[in-house]
């Protein structure tokens, strides 16, 4: 199965233009035999607290009944960041459309970067569970950004859900770009998993975003990677079976001392 991941630049508070750059990008993949995309955090508004409380939406109506449609007639299964308000609460979340345009998961992050001056935890709920979906023969976790310090989620992930794929949907800034390649790296090594790492790039007010999407395989090569700065699209295909062979071949997940861990 082949995947990709969209290095996009987003236009704040406009989520029609950001839905036509959705379109068009999952066009291009569509064209070159991708069957999954994945997009950036926040894809719809754009990363600034102030307009995602002003633009946050019910998902009944406008950007995701948009992907849903874009999905559908393109017959691709699509990952993108969204805002969704839900009641008085917003949450920064990502939602699995399946290439017959159907909502068949979403993940609500877990880990809110409650640092100055973004401060997550003012405009968005946590949420309190993890999630996954099957597709084809890989099960892929969900993961936002901040999550990617947290390597016991994706431990998680792998152990108890089965995931053989890690999904990193992301606004990582350019001052830790060093961070985000080698923690996307760690957590594809360390989980013996595919890593599908999809960065914003372009700037939201005074942040700058860092790109180096990639794709890492389950043995840690980089199987496909982006620039720091440009819009891309970089895909790869990948194989439950590579993952099976790797993890038969150094049994770490099973040589864990769980004794000692709790």
């Amino acid at each position: 199965m082949k995947v990709a991941a969209a290095q996009i630049a987003c236009s704040l508070g406009d989520s029609k233009a950001n839905l036509l750059k959705v379109r068009d990008f999952s066009r291009r993949a569509r064209d070159r035999g991708v069957e999954l995309i994945v997009f950036p955090e926040m894809t719809d508004t754009g990363y600034s607290m102030s307009v995602i409380q002003a633009h946050a939406s019910s998902w009944t109506n406008g950007f995701v009944p948009g992907l849903q449609e874009i999905a559908a007639k393109l017959s691709i299964a699509i990952v993108c960041g969204v805002s969704e308000q839900d009641g008085g609460s917003i949450y920064n979340s990502l939602v699995f459309v399946d290439r017959r345009g159907q909502i068949a998961a979403k993940y609500r992050k877990t880990h809110l970067y409650a640092v100055d001056p973004i401060e997550e935890q003012k405009c968005f709920a946590s949420g309190n569970t993890f999630g996954s979906f099957a597709l084809d023969d890989l099960r892929f976790g969900f993961s936002i950004c901040y999550d990617l310090r947290f390597p016991e989620m994706y431990r998680k992930l792998v152990v108890e859900e089965n995931a053989g794929a890690l999904i990193v949907s992301s606004a990582w800034p350019f001052p830790r770009i060093e961070h985000f390649r080698t923690l996307i790296l760690a957590r594809a090594i360390e989980n013996q998993s595919y890593v599908i790492a999809s960065n914003r790039v372009g700037r939201d007010e005074d942040l700058w975003f860092c790109g180096s999407s990639a794709i890492i395989d389950p043995r840690g090569v980089t199987i496909a990677s982006a620039s720091a700065d440009r819009e891309e699209l970089v895909e790869a295909d990948v194989s439950g079976e590579l993952v099976l062979s790797v993890r038969s071949r150094v049994e770490s997940l099973a040589h864990r001392r769980q004794d000692l861990y709790e």
